[in-house]
């Protein structure tokens, strides 16, 4: 599986974003998929997954009530809204895809997007 993320921006706390993750390959919908970002000086830490059908999602405590995310398979992607944003949401943004169930453990992902940058100002 390949991943691309994209729909990263600046913008002001408070305003919304929508990021997209496009996958190639035919057994997306085997995939867990998950967000996780980053952020300088800081280990990757999940933000949200959602199941193989998109019939269960998680989020960090950190975004519940901010973020939501969902999946389409059947064209192969993944969103995560985002509103409401804070200074502190500020990272790199990374997609990624896991065989396994563990969707909070980034070591349980086998593949991986580019990242996309988010950057909220005050």
């Amino acid at each position: 599986v390949q991943l691309q993320a994209s729909g990263g921006g600046l913008v002001q706390a408070g305003a919304s974003l929508r990021l997209s993750c496009a996958a190639s390959g035919s057994t997306f919908n085997n995939y867990v998929m998950g967000w996780f970002r980053q952020a300088p000086g800081k280990e990757r830490e999940f933000v949200g997954g959602v199941s193989f059908s998109g019939s269960n999602t998680w989020l960090a405590d950190s975004v519940k009530g901010r973020f939501t995310i969902s999946r389409d398979n059947g064209v192969k992607m993944v969103y995560l809204q985002m509103s409401n944003l804070k200074p502190e949401d500020t990272a790199v943004y990374y997609c990624a895809a896991s065989l396994r169930v563990e969707y909070w453990d980034s070591r349980r992902y086998d593949y991986w997007g580019q990242g996309t940058q988010v950057t909220v100002s005050s």
